[in-house]
């Protein structure tokens, strides 16, 4: 079980950190709703530092869990509109 747990703690980490390189804020620059992707932006990447505290500190409960967040983050802002993303692939669900 264990090795299981820390598979998938390495695993969401690694996607969070990869999905956070390809999304890019859609609406225009100064717009509400470009100000709302880069506060879902920032709570992902927030998200992706405190998993990683917690993996240096031998918590992966928390670490998966921070990294799941912040993965939901960027995953409900792409599919509202907040990102621009990849359509194929394993990194968001938008289609």
């Amino acid at each position: 079980m264990a090795a299981d747990l820390e598979e998938k703690t390495d695993r969401y980490g690694a996607l969070l950190a990869e999905a956070l390189e390809e999304a890019t804020i859609a609406p225009r620059e100064g717009s509400p709703m470009a100000d709302a992707a880069a506060e879902c932006y920032e709570m992902a990447s927030s998200y992706l530092d405190d998993g990683q505290h917690f993996r240096e500190n031998d918590d992966p409960v928390n670490a998966l869990a921070s990294f799941s967040y912040g993965h939901a983050w960027l995953d409900a802002g792409a599919r509202v509109g907040l990102f621009d993303v990849p359509t194929d692939g394993h990194l968001f669900t938008v289609e």
